[in-house]
């Protein structure tokens, strides 16, 4: 025989039946904080308050137990009964799972022991903390626990609870679709309180997990309880007032909430946007509690509306006549109508007429306009209805014992009913279907709402959005097209965010020592864009193009050139054609004055090819000026190496006649016949020719060419022309300051010549010019910066130019010009033989 030790606490609301379901609920949710020392048995707590919405779970419990008795179709010739406890605190509500399991009897002997009182299944409990510490316990006896408002994802443990189920999804779909929201709504900087136990532990810290996969940071991440000391919420308190975040994510019960909107209220902290788990956002006694003003326009999931045909009409039928042995009902009557039953001691109110009625009466209990969690504890009826009838229309051979074999429908245990409660299938009258999946959750479905204030005075969630966790990861979440109201008539959506957005053009920096939210806006360097808003990192540019000045855009680089419009460009040209105008003016003077001693004392045939070549020479220059293109690349070099060299062929050939008519007057000497006007020409044709030969094989094998270079200059593209081969170049400039060498040479031994007859002192000096010019001209050409290289390449060619007609042509149209009575032969011939020279 077993006896219990202390009698068994009574069910609040009760029904007999064949079957039986229990319940657990809290119509009473506050309770004083005490500390229990264990030295005696713990006493049943002191409940405080009255909680509607629990009211209304257990009476949509007894709905459904009587909606299936009328069922003919669903357990026919079975009466179901109904158990529902009503207790606060997670100790004794703990009391009320045992008791639903071990029964009311004092003893149990053999003899009646084969009929037993354990209920079949137990619905509850709304907390998820309550829940977690009877399913464990209750679970070792195989017996279903159906939660409609558990949603700690530490529940989806079937090792740890193997008999659990629930009709409202795991918080694990409810945290990632709360980061999501968070992010969507551009949130990175938040806070995060939560209610410590594992439901909120769990929950936040799920939360958190998605929030930084989402990028969004977590300022601070506090949790207390409604049973904690004062000060662990003062201490709460001060970290919000001392936040720079203004989004607070609050995954706790309506209990903590309420007290700590009531905290805030009184300190007058406003201005934070509250986001919400689902255990307290459409909460209808929110709007009853001091400070509740501070949750308006609140954001949160919760489960989707339904409609349960008949509920408001069992709702408005209660009196306390049905449950004559409860006492929270005949509270409720008397709380409802303010008035005092005849069986109690209330003497403060009026007596009851005995004529009241909740026909006409509006309040949280009677208004099913929204009901969401209400729905999940009908369902959960209806599930165990169905286990329960799957059970008793089993097939032989179908069943879930071994061999497929049914069970004794006239002895059914609870570990029985729960292998039926993994396969329950059904679809409701409002077209929503449940199952269970293999963790006993149900489908992930949510409506996002938002806290309003109604004309009546209470704060309604309003559906601005759905998530669908079934749904591919990019629908499911989806937002009405409808604005969010966040009040004050804006739309404009809060701020909360630790660092604002870098604006493209910059990128992000983090803040030393800080989450990666914080950071600062760098500018990006020059050559580098961001076309995004908070870019992670600068892109550089492709090679040919640059920055703009907001650094958000590459452009094309600007070409740069020597080009003709240009100051530089344009004085270069100036020169060259005033050189051009020069040599023409002198060959003109010249020309005019070719039969005079001094013209044909100077080989005038020489002259005028020197003065020819030289006009090429100005002329070549302009070649390097304007935009470079194959040919003019090609051009510009041969054309400069060839003319010069016809140019210093003339001079070298100038210089050997000035030595061979010195050699000409010493007695017996014929030198002059070898060196007369045809070898001249030939020896300038043969030099030229040489030049011409190596111009030809530099364009053969490798030519110069247009050339972008992109590494001179890092913002701007300096376009070119490319040697192609530079041993071509180089030979080529190297074959003309060889002529020029020999050349200065020739001269230079010829200084010593009788005073008029001083051509060689003017080639000499000429060529020192020159000479003097080209040696300066290769560092410099070497070390000149994009198209100041061919600047200093056209000047070493104009200077050398310039130098040779100044110092070679000038003095002699001096005297053609302004010194006529110089240029006879006498004169020319003052201090030499008598001989008529021509060289």
């Amino acid at each position: 025989m077993c006896r219990l030790q202390v009698s068994a606490q009574p069910a609040e609301l009760a029904q007999d039946g064949d079957l039986v379901i229990g319940g657990i609920f809290s119509f009473r949710t506050g309770q004083d904080y005490v500390i229990n020392t264990f030295q005696t048995i713990p006493e049943k707590r002191k409940c405080n308050n009255f909680n509607f919405r629990e009211f209304k779970f257990a009476q949509a419990m007894i709905f459904a137990v009587n909606e299936i008795n009328k069922n003919l179709d669903l357990l026919p010739n079975v009466k179901l009964g109904y158990k529902i406890y009503d207790n606060c605190g997670t100790m004794d509500i703990l009391r009320a799972a045992l008791a639903l399991v071990s029964g009311l009897k004092g003893e149990v002997r053999d003899e009646n022991c084969t009929k037993t009182e354990t209920v079949q299944a137990i619905l509850g409990h709304s907390g998820s903390r309550p829940t977690i510490a009877f399913a464990q316990v209750v679970g070792r006896f195989q017996v279903p626990v159906i939660s409609h408002f558990a949603t700690c994802a530490c529940l989806s443990n079937r090792k740890e609870y193997p008999t659990f189920f629930r009709t409202i999804p795991s918080d694990y779909y409810q945290s990632r679709a709360l980061a999501k929201l968070v992010k969507h709504f551009g949130w990175t900087w938040i806070g995060a309180i939560a209610v410590n136990n594992e439901y909120g532990l769990n929950g936040i810290a799920t939360f958190i997990q998605a929030a930084q996969e989402y990028g969004v940071c977590i300022e601070y991440s506090e949790a207390f309880s409604s049973s904690d000391p004062p000060d662990s919420l003062q201490k709460i308190i001060e970290i919000i007032k001392h936040a720079t975040s203004k989004v607070i994510m609050a995954f706790m019960s309506h209990r903590e909430i309420k007290l700590l909107a009531k905290e805030l209220y009184k300190q007058n902290i406003t201005g934070l946007q509250w986001v919400g788990s689902d255990a307290w956002i459409t909460d209808h006694s929110l709007a009853d509690s001091e400070g509740h003003s501070i949750l308006l326009h609140s954001l949160g999931f919760t489960v989707s509306k339904a409609k349960i045909p008949g509920l408001e009409e069992h709702l408005r039928q209660l009196h306390p006549s049905q449950f004559p042995d409860s006492q929270f009902v005949r509270d409720f009557w008397e709380d409802v109508f303010d008035c005092s039953l005849n069986d109690t001691a209330n003497t403060q109110r009026k007596p009851c007429s005995g004529f009241e009625s909740l026909q006409n009466i509006e309040s949280q209990f009677t208004d099913v306009s929204a009901l969401r969690f209400t729905n999940n504890v009908y369902k959960s009826v209806y599930a165990v209805a169905h286990a329960l009838d799957n059970l008793i229309k089993c097939e032989e051979g179908k069943g879930p014992l071994s061999n497929g074999s049914c069970v004794d429908t006239k002895h059914i245990q609870p570990w029985q009913v729960l292998q039926y409660l993994n396969t329950v299938n059904f679809t409701t009258e409002e077209g929503e279907r449940v199952y269970f999946d293999s963790n006993g959750d149900s489908p992930a479905r949510y409506e996002l709402v938002h806290l309003q204030m109604t004309n009546k005075g209470s704060m309604e969630g309003v559906t601005i959005g759905i998530y669908d966790a079934s749904l591919p990861e990019s629908h499911q979440f989806i937002m009405n097209s409808n604005p969010v109201f966040w009040g004050n008539g804006l739309t404009e959506v809060p701020v909360s965010v630790c660092s604002k957005s870098c604006l493209p053009g910059t990128h992000k920096v983090l803040q030393k020592g800080k989450p990666v939210c914080c950071y600062d806006c760098i500018p990006c360097p020059a050559g580098e864009i961001s076309n995004l808003t908070d870019s992670l990192h600068c892109m550089k540019c492709p090679p040919e193009y640059w920055s703009n000045k907001q650094r958000d855009t590459c452009i094309p680089k600007s070409i740069e050139f020597l080009a003709y419009d240009e100051i530089l460009g344009t004085l270069l040209a100036l020169f060259s054609l005033l050189g051009v105008f020069i040599t023409m003016i002198t060959t003109l003077v010249f020309y005019c004055h070719k039969e005079t001693p001094l013209v044909r004392a100077n080989n005038s045939e020489l002259s005028f090819l020197l003065l020819f070549s030289l006009t090429l020479c100005f002329l070549c220059s302009l070649t390097f000026i304007g935009r470079p293109s194959e040919w003019s690349c090609m051009l510009r070099h041969t054309a400069f190496g060839i003319t010069f060299v016809l140019c210093i062929s003339c001079v070298l050939g100038k210089t050997i006649v000035v030595l061979m008519a010195f050699r000409a007057t010493l007695p017996g000497s014929n030198v002059m016949k070898w060196f007369g006007p045809v070898q001249q020409r030939l020896s300038v044709l043969g030099f030229t020719l040489i030049q011409v030969l190596i111009c030809i094989l530099w364009l053969t094998i490798n030519p110069p060419f247009p050339f972008k270079n992109l590494m001179l200059y890092k913002d701007r593209i300096i376009l070119e022309c490319n040697l192609g081969s530079a041993v071509g170049f180089w030979v080529v400039l190297g074959y003309i300051g060889l002529l020029a060498l020999l050349c200065f040479v020739l001269a230079f031994l010829a200084r010593k010549l009788p005073d008029n007859f001083n051509d060689a002192k003017f080639i000499t000096f000429s060529m020192l010019i020159f000479c003097a010019v080209w040696v300066t001209f290769i560092p410099a050409y070497v070390s000149s910066p994009g198209k100041f290289t061919v600047a200093v390449e056209i000047f070493a060619i104009l200077a050398s130019s310039y130098g040779l007609i100044f110092s070679f042509f000038l003095p002699k149209c001096f005297i053609i010009l302004f010194r006529p009575e110089q240029n006879t032969k006498k004169h020319i011939m003052g201090k030499t033989p008598n001989n008529d020279i021509r060289y």
